[in-house]
């Protein structure tokens, strides 16, 4: 009894019927959504569409997430951009006008839009709405689910007021199924679709597809109002066996011959291995008939494809077809993810004969790469003499082994370094100069290697590009590779032993433009350049010595002189040959002037004595005739050294090393002791050419802004000029001051070397010696992809096609975008490879070229009409099938049946004779194959679509009179109807 009176026992379950269900949430959903996009109210009066609007206009949509309890949907706003009319063209807007949507029905301006939308295709609407599942959510497929969103829609139109056509996605997405409605002031129009896999038998034509539209809309006046048609067949030809091969036959006779599209080197490959257009659509339309003039039923038709009004053609390409350019650059791009090194790629291990071979290998070695000054080294190429002496220590490997064929090998360093081939002396090979690029620089194609930062087209590391590429893709892929870099890096080294200078880089530092490779093989090529012109110093100024000599020994033979004439005379020699010791002994430390001119000094008077005065050295030649401060000695220009050339590391690691000092007063001041090294050696070399100068002396030379000089009257009341150091310069603390103190009067080829050549170079050769393939990759990306657009031009050239001329515009800017982080995006730079466009249009034109007495007049025209057919989704045939792009494309469907009759018959006698017989021929539509038998020109058309339209009041005789429209399509495996029809609400 107490549980029975317990109050929280007695409750009661309230059930509020006004709550709104999830059903109400989802129309109420929909309504707001379209009040956001404006879709509110009447949508008539805008502006007229123009013929083929729908393909050349633009296309927008808006989306948006809605939900039905918890399945989401996706609704989506489409509609054409149209500009705004002028306050003269509007159009009068009435109250009692059909929306937009119903008067687009029957606009017969663009039928049979291409690539556009499916409903915009069905039912030639410029806006709608539809509503789809969202992601990863299971299709409508429930006949109750489907009504009750077709039920949603309608409530949502009439509460809204909107008079843009929404519709609704059901069933599979794969079968394009959509059911809608459109309202507007009493008119609603339905949108329906039926989908099937096989035609029924009784409406595949014409006739009984008019039975199903007369029955729908109830066609039952007197006289029947007028049903206007527009047909279009679509034909296929995918057939081109009746023309070449893309690419040419591999030539096996050649070194490098033996692949298919194998280029010489120094050219990339280029062209599609398979035919780059897989269809030819033909689209014949009859456009804008009445229901009696045309018959199309299951005996008899009128529709032939030649008596066509209206043709149009588009092409179908084919998908990632294989293009020998793109290949090469992808294969090239995977070696950048490799992490082998050369000598695990390689191997270093040696057999046991041959480490007993090895006390030859050095004789071998210095008999091929050191000769000497008596013999000439053999007319022989650098690399092969290389591969002679490595000879020895690879006797007795497996020819099998070596990675790349010995003949590939040395071709490619034969066209790396073109000079060893050169029939030249070596003495003539040595003093060649690299060729100068001054004329190359004009060319933009050849600027192009600054946008990407690569290296000048003519250059070695341009040329060493493209045979890593080549050899990549060719001749033996990673390992072929390693042993190509291998041997390139020995090339170096001999060349910097023997001091021949590096073809195909320009002298001087090197250029921070280019890549940091180029940069390295310049700064091996400048150590090479400092070498060779310390050797001839050597070798001047021993000729010098020997000549002093002999002159010297020859005087005191022919005439006896006092002791201490000889003994006078020995001395200087003595002293002279003391002093040449001095520095040639120790190259490695002290600079070599590149000139004479500083031994070319004045003698010392008579009965100077040696110290009484210090003897000038290192003179070029007088400063503008100015006077020391201090004497009235000229002022004469030193000798000097030259600054280090660095490359953008050595800079980069220099700055690090700068930074990190501080800014302490400590590091500041050995910061500016570090970067004065070059100033010193400049006063220095000062010193030694001017005896007796001072700072001011060397600032009006070094640095004529900080002597300022000024007009002073002087006792004599006569105006002079008086100078002075600049204010900066008078800075307590001065580096300048401080240098100019420290400095020793010493002439620039007794100084240490600023720029160590032998250091240097050793430090570049071991930083090739140590780069893995990937590493290589890296440094060569930028010049392969310099190769890869001047191929893309110069082949664009030849086919003249504007959009790819933007493309390629485009590709170069993306490329240097891409190119500049240190870890490229190798996808996005596959995308720059346009070879496929320009391959498609060289297909094209191949197969719509004239023949050599067809050319006249049309040729121009036809040129166009290829060129639009890769721009342009469908391009119109002028002319239909009369003109002269459609005579080649009825004469490639001809041949493309020919020979698809002859494979049917192939082993018959009477058709063995025709497949002999030419293809190309201009055959008419009556003529027959050997056989007997009648071909068609044209195969069965792979698709029909016919539009059927009229103005029917429904639903009663009385109503309003109401576009309808009905879109077929036929096919193989699909039957579609897609109808619109509409009813007049009013009194219904």
């Amino acid at each position: 009894m107490a549980a029975d009176s317990d109050p929280e026992s007695e409750v009661f379950e309230i059930t509020d019927f006004t709550t709104a269900s999830e059903w109400e949430r989802f129309v109420s959903r929909v309504e707001e959504v379209l009040n956001d996009w404006k879709l509110i109210g009447n949508s008539t009066g805008n502006v007229p569409v123009k013929k083929g609007e729908y393909t050349s206009g633009t296309w927008g949509e808006k989306s948006k997430d809605i939900n039905f309890a918890d399945f989401k949907f996706l609704i989506t706003h489409y509609f054409l951009k149209q500009e705004a009319e002028k306050d003269n063209e509007k159009v009068k807007q009435e109250e009692d006008a059909f929306p937009l949507a119903m008067q687009d029905l029957l606009c017969m301006k663009n039928d049979f839009p291409p690539r556009a939308h499916c409903l915009v295709r069905w039912y030639g609407i410029r806006e709608f709405v539809v509503i789809s599942p969202g992601a990863n959510c299971e299709a409508i497929i429930s006949e109750s689910k489907c009504n009750l969103l077709h039920s949603s829609i309608s409530i949502s139109l009439a509460n809204s007021g909107c008079q843009v056509p929404i519709f609704v996605q059901v069933q599979q997405k794969w079968r394009r199924m959509y059911t809608g409605e459109c309202q507007g002031p009493s008119v609603r129009t339905d949108f329906e679709m039926v989908h099937l896999r096989k035609v029924p038998s009784q409406y595949n034509h014409l006739s009984g597809l008019l039975d199903i539209f007369k029955a729908k809309i109830g066609y039952s006046l007197s006289p029947p109002p007028p049903v206007n048609i527009a047909i279009r067949f679509t034909y296929i030809l995918q057939d081109w066996q009746q023309h070449s091969w893309p690419q040419q036959p591999p030539d096996f006779d050649t070194l490098l011959g033996g692949e298919v599209g194998g280029v010489e080197l120094g050219k990339l490959p280029f062209g599609a291995c398979e035919e780059p257009i897989s269809e030819l659509h033909l689209a014949t339309t009859w456009p804008h008939m009445s229901e009696g003039i045309v018959v199309d039923n299951d005996v008899y038709s009128d529709l032939d494809p030649l008596q066509a009004p209206h043709w149009s053609v588009r092409v179908r390409t084919a998908e990632n077809p294989q293009c020998l350019l793109g290949d090469l650059l992808t294969e090239f791009f995977k070696l950048c993810c490799r992490k082998e090194s050369i000598e695990e790629i390689m191997g270093r291990k040696l057999t046991e004969d041959e480490g007993k071979e090895n006390s030859d290998i050095s004789s071998a070695l210095s008999k091929l790469t050191e000769p000497s000054a008596a013999v000439p080294i053999p007319k022989l190429s650098v690399s092969n003499m290389m591969h002679s002496a490595r000879k020895h220590i690879r006797r007795h490997r497996r020819v099998d082994e070596s990675p790349l064929n010995t003949d590939i090998l040395n071709s490619v360093l034969l066209y790396l370094f073109p000079d060893a081939a050169m029939e030249k002396s070596s003495d003539n090979s040595k003093n060649k100069m690299p060729q100068s690029n001054s004329e190359l620089d004009k060319n933009s194609d050849y600027n192009l290697f600054l946008h990407l930062k690569s290296a000048p087209s003519d250059s070695l590391t341009y040329r060493l590009a493209l045979c890593v590429c080549l050899v990549n893709y060719n001749h033996g892929g990673l390992r072929a590779v390693a042993h190509l870099w291998q041997e390139f890096v020995l090339e170096l080294r001999y060349r910097w032993e023997n001091s021949f200078l590096i073809h195909g880089l320009a002298g001087g530092a090197p250029d921070l433009r280019c890549c940091l490779l180029h940069q390295k093989l310049q700064m091996l090529n400048c150590c090479i350049e400092r070498k060779r012109a310390r050797d001839e110093s050597r070798k001047t100024q021993d000729g010098k010595e020997k000549e002093r000599r002999v002159s010297g020994g020859g005087t005191q033979n022919s005439s006896p002189a006092p002791d201490t004439s000889n003994a006078s005379a020995s001395a200087k020699e003595l002293s002279v040959g003391k002093s040449w010791d001095s520095w040639s002994d120790s190259e490695d430390e002290f600079f070599e002037c590149l000139s004479d001119q500083g031994e070319a000094e004045a003698p010392q008077a008579e009965g100077e004595k040696d110290g009484s005065k210090s003897k000038p050295e290192g003179r070029l030649h007088p400063h503008n005739n100015m006077t020391l401060l201090n004497s009235s000695e000229l002022l004469y220009v030193p000798i000097t050294q030259e600054p280090a050339p660095m490359t953008e590391d050595l800079l980069e690691e220099q700055s690090e090393v700068l930074a990190k000092l501080g800014t302490s007063a400590e590091g500041t001041h050995l910061r500016a002791r570090m970067q004065s090294a070059c100033l010193l050696s400049d006063m220095e070399s000062f010193k030694a050419a001017n005896p007796g100068c001072v700072l001011e002396d060397f600032v009006r030379w070094y640095s004529p802004r900080d002597y300022v000089e000024e007009e002073v009257v002087d006792e004599k009341g006569n105006k002079v000029l008086k100078g002075e150091l600049s204010a900066r310069m008078k800075i307590p603390g001065n580096m300048w001051v401080e240098a100019w103190e420290t400095a020793r009067v010493t002439p620039a080829r007794r100084q240490k070397r600023l720029f160590d050549d032998t250091k240097e170079a050793e430090k570049v050769l071991h930083y090739l010696a140590v780069q893995k393939p990937a590493d290589l990759t890296h440094h060569l990306l930028p010049c392969i992809l310099h190769a890869a657009i001047l191929k893309l031009k110069e082949e664009e050239l030849i086919e003249d096609i504007p959009s790819v001329k933007k493309t390629i515009q485009q590709a170069t800017s993306q490329a240097s975008k891409l190119l500049h982080p240190h870890s490229y995006d190798y996808k996005k730079l596959e995308l720059i490879v346009i070879e496929t466009v320009i391959t498609q249009a060289r297909s094209l034109k191949s197969k719509f070229a004239f023949s050599e007495d067809e050319k006249g007049e049309d040729a121009g025209e036809l040129e166009k009409f290829v060129s639009s057919l890769l721009e342009e989704p469908e391009v119109v045939v002028i002319g239909a099938g009369q003109g002269p792009a459609g005579s080649i494309i009825h004469r490639l469907f001809v041949n493309a049946q020919r020979v698809g009759s002859l494979k049917l018959n192939f082993f018959s006698s009477d058709h063995y004779a025709a497949l002999l017989s030419p293809l190309d021929e201009d055959l008419g539509p009556d003529r027959k194959s050997s056989g007997g038998s009648k071909v068609p020109d044209f195969p069965p058309p792979a698709g029909r679509e016919i539009l059927l339209r009229s103005c029917v009041p429904r639903p009663a005789p009385y109503s309003k009179a109401l576009p309808q429209r009905l879109f077929c399509v036929l096919m193989r495996e699909e039957f579609r109807l897609a109808g619109a029809f509409s009813s007049d609400t009013s009194f219904f």
